[in-house]
């Protein structure tokens, strides 16, 4: 089976609307991209009793369920950025700094320096400061970032992971990207999902609903999605009505759906398949 994969955003920012969410859509396009999906998001600001109690929660999914969980944000070392000390606090374990992270961290110094015409000094305050960002929760491992080598970092729960990303996109997708295809590979394209569904046309789903049970009853593997649309520009009202699950009992389950809505004498509008 494939683990359960869940997201969390992280920021203040994000709650407020400064700024929009990204990761959510471009976690269901990763995913997708290796047959696998998403199942749940939340969203927090930044504040560490919410933050902790959430992780906590996601630990514990880990552990019993082999969950795995996207933590995107408050990873940096500002007075706002909180989600190292709540991973530690909600693994009960202290923060040390890493080693691998601690000699990327100088190695970005060194790069900075360089672009900057100047010699690294380590020791300045700021720098020191920046070590910070290496303060991981003890016994978690790295996760690589290519676009400034500051890393990310997961942290191992039973069979699951939280699995601890920047906020910024143009560095959390491809460590996502990673993370999928160095822990996860072997889950890849596992089964083929695939939706098939048909538009309704001025359907109500109160009158289908039996027949949605039905389907389901008689294909257990495949899921019944209804969704309904009233001011659709090209359809009005409608109903998108339609299974997903593996390409095999989708196969199985929709010509039953469609001979099921014969007997509604519901004109019926084009067929999508994703």
């Amino acid at each position: 089976m494939s683990p359960t994969f869940t997201l969390l955003i992280l920021g203040d920012e994000i709650l407020s609307g400064k700024r929009a969410d990204k990761h959510m859509a471009r976690a269901i396009e990763i995913l997708a991209a290796r047959g696998l999906s998403l199942a749940q998001v939340q969203y927090a600001g930044d504040d560490p009793v919410r933050i902790t109690a959430l992780l906590s929660g996601a630990f514990a999914a880990a552990r019993e369920r082999g969950e795995v969980m996207f933590s995107c944000g408050g990873i940096g070392a500002t007075p706002d950025d909180h989600t190292r000390q709540c991973a530690a606090r909600a693994l009960g374990v202290e923060l040390a700094l890493h080693p691998q992270a601690k000699a990327l961290i100088v190695e970005r110094m060194h790069d900075m320096a360089r672009e900057q015409g100047v010699v690294a000094d380590p020791d300045r305050p700021e720098n020191l400061h920046r070590l910070n960002m290496g303060m991981f929760p003890a016994g978690c491992d790295i996760v690589p970032n290519p676009y400034n080598k500051i890393p990310g970092f997961s942290c191992w729960a039973g069979s699951g992971a939280v699995h601890f990303l920047p906020g910024f996109p143009v560095m959390a997708w491809p460590m996502m990207e990673w993370v999928l295809d160095t822990h996860y590979r072997e889950h890849h394209r596992q089964h083929s999902q695939v939706e098939k569904s048909v538009i309704v046309l001025e359907g109500m789903e109160g009158v289908l609903t039996p027949l949605m049970q039905a389907i389901e009853a008689d294909h257990p593997e495949v899921k019944v999605f209804s969704l309904p649309s009233v001011d659709h520009p090209q359809y009005g009202r409608h109903i998108e009505l339609g299974v997903k699950g593996p390409a095999e009992a989708v196969d199985r389950a929709y010509p039953d759906l469609l001979a099921g809505l014969k007997p509604f004498g519901l004109k019926l509008g084009p067929e999508l398949v994703r």
